[in-house]
């Protein structure tokens, strides 16, 4: 009897095996399929291996010598300073590595609530709350705010996370053509039968380095009774005077409600969501990404984010910003408020490569924004140049599809202030050569 229930259950379990096999099977099929499709249009992204520190110049595995970065985010170049190092290893050394908790239940240290502090009086706000990253700062807001009785309305080449965003939350959804104000009135005039309205837009859009118009969109939002939000990812810490960033850039801090932003660029590169365009959003699942151990956060009027902390689910789910990374930002701001000589000095060297490039014959999006995207056209194009770039030691990246519209693939340069006028002038003359080489210049 016993041998007979052995044996039942083993040709019982047969089928289910071979089922699941087959599943199997047929899934890397598709896979692979897929796989293929992307290396035939020559899109497929291959990473890099840096064997040294953030900065200005890095090795990279299995390229010969030193390499010149041109493709971080380190606009400042925080991530490598010394102060900010140090202030890092003191406060891991201090607080430990991570709090294994979130804010609400034990995760809240008072270097936490220092950071918000200092994040609020840096943009001239009313407080501050700090998230994971940038992209959870994103998915936070628009559900914890908005209702069924609210508008948003969002330039169409906002990034990913605003888009995800927005797609969680419950309001009617407006999407205006980019940079077109126009369009945004008409917009607005048709959300008028809505209780809130929230425009949305990036301050600086980081794949083509535009910047929105932010003086017309408050004019607008004023005529019409909304409120503005702005993403200053690629903004803060260097754009504006004293680099709070493109609202200070135009004018118009007092008129800017809402701002998000990341410790992950410039104020000392703490990891987090990085910020690709808009079309990244395809390939999320309608609850975004979150960043391990990075850095974001809403900065706005106090009942704001007083309600964030209630009802943001990154906040209430996603555990606290480690330590290290809070004192590294923490120092980074200290130097900002400090000076404004790394701006002014990332600002001159910007202004260098495009006017070179240009010069030579490039295009180059976008204006007086240290991204500096050489526009190419063709996806396997972008790609071959970047490679031939690493061979003669400068770092760049080609970016196509999905993450730039197709027919738009580009070398998305970015400047730093840590780059020295002779890397700059390397960079350009190799761009040349490769450009001639491969028929981008005649």
């Amino acid at each position: 009897m016993w041998a007979g229930r052995v044996l039942h259950a083993a040709l019982s379990r047969a089928p289910r095996e071979s089922r699941a096999q087959s599943a199997l099977a047929q899934l890397r099929g598709i896979l692979e399929e897929e796989l293929e499709s992307i290396r035939g249009a020559g899109t497929w992204k291959s990473e890099r291996v840096i064997t040294s520190r953030q900065g200005p110049h890095i090795h990279v595995d299995g390229a010969p010598g030193g390499i010149i970065n041109f493709c971080a985010n380190n606009y400042l170049g925080l991530s490598s300073h010394p102060e900010v190092i140090q202030a890092g290893l003191r406060t891991l050394k201090e607080f430990g590595a991570g709090l294994s908790s979130v804010r609400f239940i034990c995760g809240t240290q008072s270097i936490h609530k220092d950071l918000e502090a200092k994040i609020a009086r840096f943009h001239q706000r009313e407080d501050a709350i700090l998230y994971p990253s940038c992209f959870d700062a994103n998915a936070g807001l628009f559900e914890a705010l908005l209702t069924s009785e609210d508008a948003v309305l969002s330039d169409e080449l906002n990034h990913a996370s605003i888009i995800d965003g927005i797609r969680l939350c419950k309001a009617h959804k407006y999407r205006y053509r980019h940079l077109d104000m126009a369009d945004l009135e008409a917009k607005l005039q048709e959300a008028q039968k809505h209780r809130l309205r929230l425009v949305a837009t990036d301050g600086a859009f980081s794949m083509d380095g535009d910047i929105a118009p932010l003086q017309e969109i408050c004019r607008l939002a004023s005529q019409y009774g909304a409120l503005v939000f702005v993403d200053e990812s690629h903004a803060t810490g260097f754009l504006g005077a004293t680099g709070r960033g493109t609202d200070e850039l135009l004018g118009v801090m007092d008129q800017v409600t809402i701002i998000n932003s990341t410790l992950g660029k410039a104020l000392g590169g703490a990891s987090g969501a990085c910020r690709l365009g808009p079309l990244g959003s395809l390939y999320l699942h309608a609850r975004p990404w979150r960043g391990l151990g990075g850095g974001g956060y809403t900065t706005g009027p106090g009942a704001l984010v007083s309600l964030l902390r209630q009802r943001a689910r990154p906040y209430l789910f996603s555990n606290s910003l480690p330590p290290a990374a809070v004192g590294c930002a923490s120092k980074a701001l200290d130097l900002l408020m400090e000076s404004n000589a790394i701006v002014q000095s990332m600002a001159a060297k910007t202004l260098r490569f495009r006017s070179q490039m240009e010069a030579a014959g490039f295009t180059i999006s976008g204006a007086n924004h240290p991204i500096c995207p050489v526009m190419l056209g063709d996806a396997r194009l972008a790609l071959n140049i970047a490679d031939d770039m690493l061979k003669r030691g400068i770092f760049v990246i080609g970016f196509s599809y999905p993450v730039v519209p197709k027919g738009k693939a580009r070398i998305r340069v970015q400047i730093s202030a840590v780059h020295s006028e002779e890397d700059i002038d390397r960079c350009v003359e190799a761009f040349v050569e490769v450009g001639r080489l491969h028929g981008a210049l005649p």
